[in-house]
């Protein structure tokens, strides 16, 4: 009975070390995901906006897009994806959401090319790379250590070289996988194609829309959309990263929570055997004593 008072108090030291951490990993959360909120909300009108912006112009130019390399449509024979993941784990279901998009959007849309090994998937994040690279996806790791030093330049240098090697036709397509931070408790996992740069669908009965440039409309794009891709690119990192800490701190508060009702049934088990044993040993006293008086 001893052994197992004992095994229980070992438990209960055990659970409530366990809720320790998980307190402090929430508390450490929700104190990043206030500066990754903050930035993302600031960011993403701003780039929302260029996107639009690029998009209308793309899809209102003669000749499907003569002259603008990055947004002229090839035949898909090459794929690029970009998934943005995150470096740690204890996130929930975060990244595991990440990968299984990643995953069923190949299946969906890119089943021939996966075949014959030409999907390429770039990571953004530790956790992404080691799932892909397990299991024996053409994973890159050149990129994967972005959240080390989040910065725009080192996003940058992920989308420069996402469309140099679109322009040397290395990849026909680059898809960019990510979770769309809405609020702590809420990301939306999302595809979004990166290269050739999206056209807008013209809705019926819409005039074309007359845009005067200045300066020359070549000259404009040519400055204009390395700058937009850049932009897309860093708001979609900053988005991941929002959402990472958004799932963690949610988890981490189940955790807790979960912690407690364990607890809960660990002192109840504890204080049954307590007084089981307390009963045996009064039962031993009230017998022994009764041999003696007989």
């Amino acid at each position: 009975m001893a052994g197992q008072l004992k095994e229980v108090r070992n438990r209960i030291k055990s659970v409530q070390s366990t809720q320790q951490i998980t307190k402090a990993m929430k508390m450490v959360s929700a104190a990043k995901l206030r500066r990754a909120q903050d930035a993302i909300i600031q960011m993403r009108p701003y780039a929302q906006k260029l996107q639009e912006m690029l998009s209308n112009i793309v899809s209102n130019s003669e000749g499907g897009g003569s002259g603008m390399p990055l947004a002229t449509e090839r035949s898909i024979e090459k794929v690029l994806f970009i998934v943005i993941t995150s470096d740690r784990g204890l996130a929930g279901a975060f990244n595991a959401n990440t990968i299984k998009l990643t995953k069923a959007t190949i299946a969906e849309k890119y089943p021939e090319q996966f075949r014959k090994g030409h999907v390429t998937i770039w990571n953004i994040g530790k956790k992404g790379y080691d799932h892909f690279v397990k299991n024996n996806y053409k994973a890159d790791a050149q990129f994967k250590d972005i959240f080390l030093n989040l910065t725009f330049a080192n996003v940058q240098k992920a989308s420069v070289a996402a469309r140099k090697a679109f322009e040397e036709k290395q990849f026909d397509v680059v898809e960019l996988v990510y979770s769309q931070f809405k609020n702590a408790g809420t990301q939306r996992f999302e595809v979004e194609r990166f290269l050739p740069v999206p056209r807008v669908a013209k809705k019926a009965g819409t005039a074309k829309a007359d845009f005067i440039y200045d300066p020359t409309k070549e000259l404009l794009i040519a400055e204009l959309m390395p700058k937009i891709l850049n932009t897309q690119l860093f708001k979609a990192v900053l988005d991941s990263n929002a959402s990472e800490h958004g799932a963690r701190m949610t988890a981490m508060d189940k955790a807790s929570e979960n912690a407690n009702e364990l607890l809960r049934s660990l002192k109840i088990s504890y204080n049954r055997a307590r007084q089981a044993a307390i009963t045996t040993e009064l039962t031993e006293i009230v017998s022994g004593a009764a041999a003696l008086q007989g």
